[in-house]
């Protein structure tokens, strides 16, 4: 896929749209460089390097980055023409109303040079009745506060105006920037498919043969064994540091919240103990007063008496400056280490059992726990479906993992909480990336034949803490 943010945008300049696109991919880089390495280190223990699935793997790759794209460009391209319809509808209210302030203002100049443009000085030296003056003085008030009111509410709007075509004209940019890479995508695709076509016509003998060796079907399975437990075990790492993170930041809130009570606590000791002081002067500098007769003592205020018993207040000290709250200097974490924590609640999964819709239209070809040959038996349930057909997540979580298999193709895994995961491989394109997070029935793939296989479709599994398990009892086929 084509970076946007190394296109340059019409008119020269960066859309919103550029800037955004550049931010989300600079989020999934973290998580991406994780996944990519996992993948590396169940793939460098393998003795097989010909496998001719792999030759396949760039191209299939391709084409699921080409066809995503275009996806999230058709959407992409609906929303922004639903902003700009409304930017257009906007526009022209603010034009209508920009209108009717000119007609006002206008009206009201010609009434006042109509009226004799009459100012507050002639008023008052004209020598009228004093209420008249009075009365045509307030007049003339209210008309300069409307006045100002309707300058002000035009020049609002005038700005309100510019601003409006502004987003407008970048609505307009990103709908052009969006044209471009719909027809660089689209070229790019029938190149890609053309190449895997050619590619597979070479290879077709040689993937039938090893599609049926036992050995290779046992190391695919132990790859997505593998995949899997990695999977799991990189999730439990990022949910602790996610706790982690959200009890330092609650850790963190309460040391501030505690400094905050007690510099609160201490300003209030500090006034007391000002006020304390400033009214001990003040009773000594009055007892002074008596002696010397110079000034006799005022009646005393009933709210300010003080019984004549009391000892004297003694001089008090300013408090300590409050100390500055705790700094924590343990760096947060970061967004990539905690992007693959499930996103749905402990037994949500589990309670949807035997209520889940069947991930793609199509036929059970293959069932689970049925053999593959002379190898071992089927890990998951294979669904015979049209190529390009819709494949939805079976349940709400987050995708972990979103990139080409060997054995499986573009294989895309959603964590659904409790270790709980739904497996979709040899699609042909992936529609989401790992640390997206889907809700039930979201299209998240489309359905093909990569990683080898003969037949289009999709190869389905579900797993809990590692280990396959039957989806029959859970899905509605």
């Amino acid at each position: 896929m084509l970076s946007l943010g190394a296109q340059a945008a019409p008119f020269g300049k960066a859309t919103e749209r550029s800037k955004q696109k550049a931010a989300a991919e600079a989020e999934r880089a973290g998580v991406q460089q994780k996944l990519n390495a996992l993948k590396k280190d169940i793939s460098k223990t393998e003795s097989a390097k010909d496998d001719a699935a792999d030759t396949l793997a760039e191209s299939e790759q391709a084409i699921s980055d080409a066809n995503r794209a275009l996806r999230d460009l058709q959407q992409e391209q609906g929303d922004t023409n639903v902003k700009l319809q409304m930017l257009s509808a906007e526009h022209d209210k603010l034009a209508a109303t920009v209108a009717h302030q000119k007609q006002q203002l206008a009206k009201l100049l010609r009434e006042q040079y109509v009226a004799g443009n009459e100012d507050r000085i002639k008023l008052l030296l004209s020598g009228d009745n004093p209420n008249r003056i009075n009365r045509d003085l307030q007049m003339m008030a209210y008309v300069s506060q409307a006045q100002a009111r309707l300058l002000d509410a035009l020049r609002a709007n005038l700005k309100a105006v510019e601003v409006n075509q502004a987003e407008a004209q970048n609505a307009k940019d990103e709908l052009e920037e969006i044209a471009q890479e719909q027809l660089q995508q689209k070229a790019k695709l029938e190149q890609e498919k053309a190449r895997r076509a050619a590619l597979l016509t070479t290879l077709s003998k040689k993937l039938v043969a090893q599609r049926k060796e036992a050995g290779n079907l046992e190391r695919d399975e132990q790859r997505m064994t593998g995949l899997v437990d990695k999977l799991n075990k990189l999730i439990a790492e990022q949910a602790i540091a996610a706790a982690a993170e959200k009890k330092r930041q609650e850790q963190l809130a309460a040391a501030k919240a505690a400094a905050k009570a007690k510099a609160e606590a201490d300003a209030r000791a500090l006034a007391k103990a000002k006020a304390a002081e400033a009214e001990r002067q003040r009773l000594a500098k009055a007892n002074n007063n008596t002696k010397s007769g110079t000034i006799k003592p005022a009646t005393p205020n009933p709210a300010d008496a003080i019984d004549a018993d009391e000892p004297k207040v003694a001089a008090v000290k300013p408090a300590p400056a409050p100390a500055p709250a705790p700094v924590d200097d343990t760096p947060p974490a970061k967004a990539a280490d905690i992007a693959l924590a499930p996103a749905a609640p402990a037994g949500a999964f589990a309670s949807l059992k035997g209520q889940l819709r069947a991930p793609v239209a199509g036929k059970v070809a293959a069932k689970f726990g049925s053999k593959r040959g002379d190898g071992p038996s089927w890990k998951g349930v294979f669904i015979r479906s049209a190529e390009g057909a819709d494949v939805h997540a079976i349940a709400g979580g987050r995708v972990v993992f979103a990139d080409w298999l060997r054995g499986f193709g573009n294989l895309i895994i959603v964590d659904h909480g409790s270790q709980y995961m739904s497996i979709y491989g040899n699609n042909q394109s992936l529609l989401k990336r790992a640390g997206d997070i889907v809700k039930a029935g979201d299209p998240i793939a489309s359905a093909g034949n990569s990683g080898g296989n003969e037949e289009s479709g999709l190869y389905f599994e579900l797993r809990h803490q590692g280990a396959a398990f039957d989806p029959a009892g859970w899905v509605k086929f």
